[in-house]
This record gives structure tokens, sequence and C-alpha cells, in this order.
């Protein structure tokens, strides 16, 4: 269906791919990975045309249709999240938009006497609405916005006033809606929480087009994905199956590839330790000779490529009492929203909670009460005695100076700390070199979040909590994250909807439900094991 044969792209001084090429075969579902600035979002641009490859062809078939959800949204305002998905449908939408103004034409009085013509132009509208399967495509976008976590408000109300976010899943709706021939999602997994997050996975699976795309999630992409396109110094290299077995696969490929170099190295040097030995004897001349004209034939094999993987050890934090925090009684509302009614909960010492629930079950509420950001209307919340805190949330990132450099940023938090161990710190999270020049104000997300992160992490507290730490990251600073996080002796409070970071990090779960709250002793594994479901919201 799309073939890329021989690409080359550059830009600026970039060189992103060299002869590089791939194909997308029907029904196929791919993944496609490599470092950050590797070329994704390029290749992506360049299937769908608005971009060109400086030499070869990207091939598409005639007649496949392509949907491209990226993560630049554009602007959205004027219509409902409906209306909106809709878009996606192709001409359905506007017969949608005429039938809908005619509606409201009937219903107004100053019209009256233009009634005969617009019923008349009605029902040719509702016709051709019905010839289209409007009302069959305006049910399944509301069941696609439902899927994505839309309340019934949501949906009718003006897209416009949504946040960033839920933007962001609007658009996705758009292309799940259209249901083209091929789907590039750009990490379609950002911004959605654990229940839309499986809905997706579900909706991907049974899509019976081909699909390529990016995401950070491993396990969403593990659960989808029957091919693995990798990006690596600007070749593009494929290999079968999900996305785990091709990091054995890869693995695999760059244990036995050191394995030859190294054996080749051996040859070379005893080729080399002969010629030096008898180049100067004129009875060993011709042998001299001879393998001098073998040694510049023969095809030396590279060293497997050093992906850099950083480490971040935590320095020993100091000791909290036993109890971390007690909250007694608790009761908190937002306007008319009642979030608790009496919430008692307690956290004791090297307890790692994850806090499930779905969308306005009271998550993000319990953080900022735990740490003081919000307080309860009612009731009491204690924490320890020598317990150190620090609080990871998403608007911790808008309080960076953004004239600041990541490097300024370091300092102004740790004036006592020596350049080198500011460096090393910055170094294990993914600002090498020039990077810690670079100023708050033009970094991307996922950089923002690392360095909010090294921040918290460098003078080591005995008692986190995280609110979707990682929304931003790359899958390589999330594995740094949990390794590091995984040997943290402190206690830790989390809500994450990453499956991979809830079962690797967690070791208690506090359920949020309409219901009532629930406790579980045991991880998210064991969680999912006893309850069945993997998110609350999907019990039945």
């Amino acid at each position: 269906m799309i073939r890329l044969e021989n690409i080359s792209k550059q830009n600026g001084h970039q060189i992103l791919f060299i002869e590089a090429s791939a194909s997308l075969l029907k029904g196929e579902k791919i993944g496609l990975v490599g470092p950050n600035g590797a070329g994704k979002t390029t290749l992506f641009r360049m299937i769908t045309g608005q971009e060109l490859p400086d030499e070869g062809q990207v091939a598409v078939d005639r007649g496949v249709s392509i949907g491209y959800f990226s993560q630049d949204v554009g602007e959205m305002s004027g219509r409902s999240a409906v209306a909106e998905v809709m878009e996606g449908a192709g001409p359905v939408s506007e017969v949608a938009a005429e039938l809908k103004a005619l509606e409201g034409a009937m219903a107004d009085p100053d019209q009256a006497d233009k009634m005969d013509e617009i019923i008349e132009r009605y029902g040719e509208v509702q016709a051709r609405f019905e010839e289209l399967d409007g009302y069959e495509q305006e049910g399944r976008a509301r069941e696609v916005l439902s899927g994505l976590s839309f309340s019934q408000e949501m949906m009718e109300g003006d897209v416009g006033k949504l946040s960033g976010g839920w933007k962001m899943r609007v658009a996705l709706g758009r292309i799940l809606l259209m249901r083209p021939d091929v789907m590039l999602l750009d990490e379609p997994s950002n911004h959605l929480d654990l229940e839309s997050l499986i809905w997706l996975e579900d909706f991907l699976k049974n899509y019976d087009g081909a699909l390529f795309m990016t995401s950070h999630d491993r396990e969403f992409m593990n659960r989808i994905v029957n091919k693995i396109i990798e990006i690596d110094g600007g070749g593009l290299t494929t290999y079968s199956g999900n996305y785990e077995f091709y990091e054995q696969q890869r693995a695999m490929s760059e244990k036995q590839q050191q394995a030859q170099f190294e054996r080749q190295q051996a040859m070379l040097a005893k080729e080399i330790k002969f010629i030096e030995r008898f180049k100067a004897r004129a009875s060993h001349a011709a042998q001299v000779q001879s393998r001098v004209k073998k040694l510049e034939k023969i095809d030396r094999v590279e060293p497997p490529k050093r992906r850099q993987t950083v480490v971040f050890e935590f320095p020993p934090a100091p000791r909290s009492g036993d109890d971390i925090v007690s909250l007694k009684n608790v009761h908190k509302s937002y306007g008319s929203k009642r979030i608790y009614e009496g919430l008692d909960f307690q956290i004791g010492r090297r307890e790692r909670w994850c806090v499930m629930g779905v969308n306005g079950a009271g998550k993000s509420t319990l953080l900022k009460l735990i740490t003081g950001t919000t307080e309860p209307d009612e009731g009491q919340v204690a924490v320890g005695s020598s317990v150190k805190m620090a609080y990871f949330a998403q608007h911790a990132m808008e309080l960076l100076d953004g004239e600041r450099t990541v490097f300024q940023s370091l300092e102004d938090a740790f004036p006592q700390a020596g350049q080198g161990a500011l460096r090393s710190l910055a170094g294990c999270f993914g600002f090498s070199g020039d990077d810690v020049e670079k100023r708050c104000r033009v970094l991307s997300g996922g950089e923002k979040a690392r360095l909010v992160m090294a921040i918290m992490l460098f003078d080591p507290p005995n008692f986190l909590v995280l609110d979707e730490p990682t929304n931003h990251l790359d899958m390589a600073t999330k594995e740094m994250l949990i390794t590091a996080l995984s040997q943290y002796e402190g206690t830790m409070l989390f809500v994450s909807h990453d499956r991979h970071f809830l079962a690797a990090l967690s070791n208690r779960v506090l359920e949020l439900t309409p219901d009532g709250i629930h406790q579980y002793g045991g991880g998210y594994t064991e969680y999912v094991e006893r309850t069945g479901q993997e998110a609350p919201g999907l019990r039945s």
C-alpha cells in the first residue's frame, strides 16, 4: 500500500534518512520506533505529502485513503465535539451542519414567510443525510467520543472551551470515525486516561485497515502491532512481531554483531602482526603482499551502535517515621460536585500506593489534599514526623523560569552543589553537551518534565507524590525512571495511566469508584488478577 524507496532527507544540518527503504502492506499494524529527533514525525509528513524526501520516493497505491493524527491539532471552536469528529467523515458533516441550520430556521418566527421553502429544502437535505448514513455516522461519532471518555455534556458543548488534551481526543476521534485504509497515528496514547487507552487499544486491534503509529507506551504498542520499523542512524530496519519481540531481536542481533566484530578484530590483529613481523624479510615478501591485499578487500564489521542509556541512582533519603500521612473524615467538594465524604486513609512507610479511578473520581484532588496544595472542607490531613515530601504535578513544568537555562535552573535549586555533580545529574535526565544551555522556554514537554524531576530527585525526599509523571517521557527515560524508582527506599503515592509503570512500582492500590473507596494489598498486577479489569471504569 505504501512504499518508502531509498529515501534521503536532511533537516538543516541533521541527516535523518540515508537511502532508507520500508513498506506498509494491507492489514499490517506497524510500530515506528527510534530516539527523539530521529525523524518519526518527518516520516509521517512525507507519507502524507506535507514534506518531500530530498532523494528517493514515497509511493502510495492509487485510491488508498490516509488519516493522519498528529500532536498539532490546530484551532477548534464554534462547533460541538460531535460535529468536529464528524468532520472527518467527509461530506456528511456539511450536510449535518445544513440540517442543523434548517432546524434552527424552522423554529425562527422571523422566517415564517419562507417556511414552505425551508421545509422543502429540509426534506431534500434530510434525504441526502440518510443516503450518506448520517444518523448512523452521528451514532458512531458519539460511540467514539464515549470511548475516549467524553460525557454527553462535553459532546454537545463548544469544542473551543475544551483543554488542549481534550481537543487532542477530538482530533483523534475524527481519524477513528473516518476509518481510512491507512491510519498514521503519532503518539495517540498521549493525554488519555487508562479507560480511554484500553478502549482505543481494542478499537485498533479490531480495525481492519493498516496502521502505522508511534507511542511511548510500551504495553499499548505491545498489544497492537505485529511489526516494528526502527529508525536508526539514517536507516529503516524492519522487525516482525510486537515491541517486546523487537527488543529481544535487537538485543540478539547486537550480541551477534559484537561477537562478529570481536572475531574480525582478533583476525585482523593476527594478520597485521604477521605483516609487521615479516615485511622486512625478502623470503616472506610474497606472503606479506598476499596478506596486505587480503586485508584491503575485507568488508569491515562495524561494532553495534551503543544506545545512550542513562542511569540515575538515588542518594539515600533521610528515614521518616512509620506513619507518613493520615486522612481522617475528610470531606471535599467543588461547587455542587462532592468528591469525598468522610474519607479515611493512611499511608505507612515504604508503601507504594497507586491511585485508580475514572476521570473526575478525585485522584488529583487526593494528591493535592495530601501535599497541602488544597484544603479539605472538613476533616484532617496529618503528615507524619520527619516526612520530607516532593510533589510532581503537570503545573510544576509551568513554574520553570523560561529565561533560565537548564543548567542555571539546577544551579538555582542547588547553589551548594558542584558543577560536576550538576552536569552528571543533567546527563542522567537526558541533558548532555549543549543541551544544558537550552533556555527553559524552548524545552519540549518531555524535556521540562525531565528537568523538574531532576530538581525534585537530586536532594532525595522520603515521600514522593507523583501525578502522571510519565506523560511526556519517551520509552528510554521511562525505563530509567522505573529502574531508579524501583531502587528508591522511600514511600510513594502516584497516579499514572502507564500500565508498565503501575505494575513495576506499586505494592498497594487505592481504587476510587462511585460505590466507594476500595483498598487492595498487593500491586497493580494483583489488582488486575483480583478484579478481572485493568481499570475501574471498565467494570460491568
